[in-house]
């Protein structure tokens, strides 16, 4: 962020407050960061802290609602193949009543 303008204490602050919101959003990889005193006198640090939670809490967030849509839809497609080859089994069972399948097993032999 430096590399952009942003002053250091703002990209400190940024870089803590991300790894917190990733945090609270429910990543594994992240821990929850905040220099409490710095955060309390350094306003630049505290602002950078506060942008970066928002931004990267709702990040994460949003990319954990995608793989659960993703998750969701894979399994709809399951269920919709099971119960397809389901009604197919069942229809095959319905055509087949009153059908005499010894005739049909003796033309097997021939």
């Amino acid at each position: 962020m430096v590399e952009k303008g942003f002053p250091l204490p703002y990209a400190d602050g940024f870089d803590d407050g991300c790894h917190s919101g990733n945090k609270a959003a429910g990543s594994l990889f992240d821990e929850f960061k905040k220099d409490v005193n710095r955060f309390n006198s350094d306003k630049q640090y505290g602002q950078g802290w506060s942008d970066g939670f928002r931004q990267c809490e709702t990040e994460q967030e949003a990319a954990q609602r995608q793989t659960r849509i993703m998750l969701e839809q894979q399994r709809l497609q399951e269920q919709k193949k099971a119960n397809n080859i389901s009604q197919q089994h069942a229809l095959e069972k319905e055509v087949m009543k009153g059908v005499d399948i010894d005739a049909l097993k003796s033309l097997e032999k021939q």
